[in-house]
């Protein structure tokens, strides 16, 4: 009995140890490294785990991304690479989930012993410039994005250079990059010195540089454009005022035409912007010769996503001034990819236009497959692109293209099914502070479309600073004279519901009710009669310096009146308190002989002063409404204050410009 018992409980333990470790093994994901030797080269695949598809999205699948150990890499699923020297290599692995709902997997970098190398093997040449950045994946909060810096050496000698890599942009309170690793194969140091010590010179055998000027350039307009510059001190400047972070290695011995590649491990933050619409950079500087100025800039922009999809929609308008917007064009970008097993004749992007923006505006920027723009009302049989508008989209058609299908057979690189378009509009001429939301219905050939996420634009607050003066009339209060000026705060330009905070300083003079008091007497004094009478007069004057804080909630019922309503507090910062006495001493006497009255009158006057500062608390509730300019300039308007202390209510009357 108690070994049946005993195997019960095993039973138990070990089905629960055992659910306990598929739980486990679900929410971690691992994916692993083969490799066989193939004649003189070394064949990889990677092992990865199942695909949890997404309802109702394309079919899911990987995107690849090798670094073989000995500064190469590769985007191929299942690559072929050459090594020129025997010896131990680290292979690295980073597999990207799309349409995908689970985590990416993760992949421990795999020592390997290479015996079979080809000293005489030559590298494909693969740069069409002397300078690029690439990215293994778009960056999602707390993943690790591996960025690879190319550099080649177009002079007709050896050289040693320079390189820089700019991340974490300053207009951003938290970092999104954090540097976890640079892996360098050709003897790049890291050097501390970030003091460049450049000639002012142009090294004139380099046919294509451009002119020298001194003009501040925004690279941010020209991602993934490479601009060659000659003002290294200019472009330094001008990257340290826009990223916080800098990497600065040195290379040495750069060959004519040889070609190198550095990788910087970026692991994201999780205060990464989650506004997955948003579009981050990294800039990179390469300058090919220490002895000249001459160097070339290059910047990467990103978007923060939430899950690794290639169909979706990016904007720079995440966090927008609203006051520096108005004549700015606002940059979108639509990126999709074809899924298919086979190429897609026609593309058409349906891409909603919220309606601050002007469609009519809309100036295309980029795209991919590059072709020509589509005339109007013109059929034509070449590739084009072609834009049409309803009332709330504008429609991006690519006719007559052929974009492979990423399950087309003998399509190794996933990078030539994607393709773009980019995009900047304007603002209408009158606009809110609104945020937006967009998305676009990507629709391939006559397949079901494809709806990408939302893209996000929001306004930061931004801040109203105005002046304000009027005159408050108290009713119940004898000869009140108050005057008030002071400042208001406000959000910029508020749209509807707003909040409001003022500090007014007042000038307020008035009087208590006056009182007296009178005592007659009357004698016979040898028939004459005498009255004595004493009237004593009391009044209290105030001369007071108040401080009043309004705190209020407005809405702008259009863009010229507005009501709000609120509470108050007001403190008498000083009050001057006059108690003034008046005394009048009266004798009268009525003499019947000549019928006759002699009169004496004697005044005293006399005044006690009274200071306290800091007294007189009061509050109460407020109700307003005003005209003009409601969001920004001059306007008027008239508040009613009733205070929780008796004969304090008053009418307001003022005039306000908000800057």
């Amino acid at each position: 009995m108690n070994k049946f018992l005993l195997s019960i409980v095993f039973l138990i333990s070990y089905i629960g140890f055992s659910q306990e470790e598929k739980v486990n093994d679900s929410l971690i994901r691992v994916a692993t490294i083969e490799y066989n030797k193939h004649e003189k080269s070394m064949r990889f695949s990677p092992n990865t785990p199942p695909l949890e598809q997404i309802s109702g999205a394309p079919k899911a699948f990987y995107s690849h991304y090798w670094e073989f150990g000995d500064g190469k890499y590769s985007a191929q699923k299942t690559p072929n690479h050459v090594y020129k020297n025997n010896g131990a290599y680290t292979v690295r692995l980073w597999a990207t989930n799309n349409y995908d709902t689970g985590k990416p997997p993760i992949t421990r970098p795999k020592k390997i012993t290479i015996t079979n190398a080809d000293s005489d093997y030559k590298d494909e040449a693969i740069m069409t410039s002397n300078f690029s950045l690439r990215r293994n994946r778009e960056p999602m909060p707390d993943e690790e994005l591996i960025t690879v810096v190319s550099y080649k050496n177009e002079f007709d000698y050896n050289t040693n250079g320079k390189l820089y890599l700019f991340y974490n942009e300053r207009k951003y309170k938290a970092d999104n990059f954090e540097l976890t690793d640079v892996r360098t194969y050709y003897g790049e140091k890291k050097i501390q010195d970030n003091n460049f010590v450049y000639t002012n010179s142009v090294n004139q055998s380099d046919s294509y540089v451009a002119s020298n000027t001194e003009e501040l350039f925004s690279f941010n307009s020209k991602a993934q454009d490479s601009t060659k510059k000659t003002n290294l001190s200019l472009t330094l400047s001008e990257a340290k005022s826009m990223y916080k972070h800098w990497s600065l290695l040195k290379f040495n011995e750069l060959q004519p035409n040889e070609e190198r590649n550095v990788f910087y491990s970026l692991k994201t933050t999780p205060e990464m912007l989650k506004d997955t619409s948003a579009i981050i950079s990294v800039r990179g500087v390469f300058v090919p010769d220490s002895n000249y100025d001459n160097h070339t800039v290059k910047d990467m922009e990103m978007e923060i996503v939430t899950s690794h999809d290639p169909n979706k929609m990016s904007s720079n308008g995440t966090f927008m001034n609203y006051r520096l917007v108005r004549f700015k064009k606002m940059k979108f970008k639509i990126k999709f990819q074809n899924n298919g097993e086979g190429p897609a004749r026609t593309i058409r992007l349906e891409t909603d236009i919220p309606e601050m923006f002007d469609k009519q505006s809309i100036a295309i920027e980029g795209m991919y497959p590059e072709c020509e723009i589509c005339p109007k009302k013109k059929e034509v049989r070449y590739s084009c692109l072609d834009t049409t508008f309803t009332k709330t989209q504008a429609i991006f058609t690519f006719k007559n293209i052929y974009l492979p299908g990423s399950e087309q057979k003998n399509v190794k690189e996933h990078d030539s099914t994607k393709g773009y378009v980019k995009y900047r509009i304007k603002f209408n001429k009158d606009f809110h502070k609104m945020k937006t939301k967009s998305r676009t219905a990507i629709i391939f050939d006559k397949n079901e479309p494809i709806i990408t996420n939302y893209s996000t634009t929001r306004f930061l607050p931004g801040i109203s600073i105005g002046a304000k003066v009027g005159y408050n009339c108290y009713t119940n209060l004898n000869d009140s004279q108050s005057y008030f000026v002071g400042a208001t705060i406000s959000p910029y330009k508020s749209y509807r519901w707003y909040w409001q905070v003022e500090l007014l300083n007042n000038f307020h003079q008035f009087n208590s009710a006056k009182t007296s008091t009178e005592t007659n007497t009357q004698t016979v004094v040898q028939g004459n009669t005498l009255n004595h009478i004493i009237r004593t007069t009391k009044s209290i004057s105030y001369s007071n310096i108040d401080w009043e804080v309004p705190i209020l909630i407005r809405y702008n019922i259009n863009n010229y009146i507005g009501i709000g309503a609120g509470m108050h507090a007001t403190i008498s910062v000083q009050e001057a308190k006059n108690n003034d006495i008046f005394i009048e001493d009266i004798e009268d006497t009525f003499v019947p002989a000549n019928n006759s009255v002699l009169t004496t009158t004697v005044t005293s006057n006399s005044g006690i002063e009274d200071k306290t500062n800091f007294s007189n608390l009061r509050s109460g509730l407020l109700l307003e409404a005003t005209g003009g300019f409601a969001r920004i300039g001059p306007s008027v308007g008239i508040r009613y204050v009733l205070n929780f202390k008796e004969d304090y209510n008053y009418l307001q009357l003022y005039a306000i410009w908000k800057f």
